[in-house]
């Protein structure tokens, strides 16, 4: 009895040994953790062959890498991690700590370019989280001339099948609200390299005709973002009623409630570290408004106060040029993916809006594209259809934004489904009734996220040439 009484204390003392060691070596790993809680490992194999091929610029092959960033994307997020997430996804996105490290763990992505902003939409809605679909039933929009406007089609799109858009997403017409869907957005978004998101925003209970307020997924965004070490910035919308004057009100809530996190973007500018924020359709606003919002020595304005920041206003028109000099920004940025849209989207005329940055002292942002069509909720704008061309439009694009050497780059978009500027994963060979939808052939649905990482390599090469 002796002896298996000491046998059964040998035993017990191994398995508190063990479970010792375990807790150890756990407290290891998080030691080993850095603030966005990704385990550091070395780069594995696919990450250095990316790295090493990009040292040759233009030489780097756009098949391998998109090769190397499927099995990276794959090896990330298997099924059953999708599967899980979709069962904590709720209205409130709460980051759930084992999810965090399945989909994390033991996986070296690309550095982020916080150079490199890239703008979002959180509009899209479902109905198992939104009660019903939003956005992906766009209606048709009708033409302002009202003889023109007879010949083309009316009425709404009828998800799932029929969306408001000529590209169908690979993860279906998903909502904006859905855990997983934020968690694979922002996962996509670091694979290829990026670093800022730009958040479509409008104020609390505010939305666009088609969708529904989204002021409160800022905090889950904010979340997800900075996990992946990814900064989080805000593209203001042209909301009801907008003035310098509720801007300014807007911009102190915005900084109250989410300035603090550490996914807030800031940029050094002129000494300090500022909050940036895009002003999309700017020009609706009076230069002799923004100047009172914008200028230092008015006591009404925002310069020199707490809530002061970098705000890039919308070039549409070169005679624009003058009001956001007048107006005090800090700089301006071309939106537009569709390069014969607007003067500021044509890139043949970038040259010259970076000599004109330049010279006044102004941050030049342009923004590219892989392509732009937006028949499936505007049928009669065709002629603003701008073919992806297997990537050579995206390409060319890029090319003439780097060629003027901007200090930041901005991309439309990851997922402007309606009007076919997206980099989002898409579906292949997807049809409806009569229509079949575009999609990324011969090319696997990453094929945009592959050649961004390319060209953001390209891009952060230039920045450390230029230092």
């Amino acid at each position: 009895m002796y002896i298996i009484y000491r046998f059964r204390k040998c035993i017990v003392f191994l398995i508190f040994l063990s479970f010792m060691c375990g807790l150890v070596l756990g407290m290891v790993l998080v030691l080993k953790t850095d603030a966005t809680g990704v385990i550091e490992t070395k780069p594995s194999d696919s990450v250095r062959k990316i790295e090493e091929k990009g040292s040759e610029g233009r030489k780097l092959s756009v098949t391998k890498l998109h090769l190397n960033l499927s099995k990276l994307v794959t090896a990330t997020l298997s099924e059953n991690i999708i599967r899980k997430a979709m069962k904590l996804g709720n209205q409130k996105f709460q980051q759930n700590e084992h999810l965090n490290k399945m989909v994390q763990q033991n996986v070296t992505l690309p550095e982020p370019n916080y150079n490199v902003h890239i703008f979002y939409y959180t509009w899209y809605g479902s109905p198992p989280f939104d009660e019903k679909y939003l956005h992906w039933d766009h209606a048709y929009l009708p033409h302002w001339n009202k003889m023109e406007d007879k010949k083309w089609r009316h009425g709404r799109h009828s998800p799932p099948e029929d969306i408001g858009a000529n590209f169908y997403p690979e993860l279906g017409p998903y909502s904006s609200r859905d855990a997983a869907v934020i968690e694979k957005h922002m996962l996509q978004i670091r694979s290829a390299g990026i670093g800022v998101v730009a958040v479509s925003w409008y104020p609390p209970e505010m939305a666009d005709e088609e969708g529904h307020p989204a002021d409160d997924l800022i905090p889950a965004l904010l979340d997800a973002a900075h996990r992946y070490k990814l900064k989080l910035c805000l593209h203001i919308e042209p909301y009801k009623d907008r003035s310098a004057g509720n801007l300014k009100e807007n911009i102190k809530y915005v900084l109250h409630k989410y300035g603090a996190h550490p996914g807030f973007y800031r940029y050094p500018h002129n000494g300090r570290n500022l909050p940036l924020f895009y002003i999309y359709d700017s020009y609706l606003i009076k230069v002799s408004e923004w100047r009172i919002f914008l200028n230092s020595d008015s006591p009404e304005g925002i310069r020199g106060t707490q809530f002061d920041g970098i705000f890039i206003g919308l070039l549409v028109e070169k005679n624009q040029l003058k009001d956001i000099t007048s107006a005090g920004f800090d700089g301006f940025y071309t939106y537009f993916a569709s390069n014969t849209f607007t003067y500021g989207a044509k890139s043949a005329n970038w040259k010259k809006l970076a000599t004109f940055a330049k010279t006044n002292k102004l941050i030049f942002i342009p923004s590219v594209g892989p392509g732009y069509v937006d028949t499936r909720v505007r049928p009669w704008n065709g002629k603003n259809t701008k073919d992806r061309l297997d990537g050579k439009y995206y390409e060319n694009s890029m090319a003439s934004a780097l060629n003027v050497r901007p200090p930041l780059l901005s991309i439309t978009s990851f997922n402007e489904w309606h009007e076919g500027t997206q980099i989002e994963k898409a579906a292949v060979a997807k049809a409806t009734g009569d229509f079949k939808y575009l999609d990324y052939a011969p090319h696997k649905s990453d094929y945009y996220l592959a050649l961004t990482l390319k060209w953001v390599d390209f891009f952060q090469k230039q920045l450390n040439w230029t230092v």
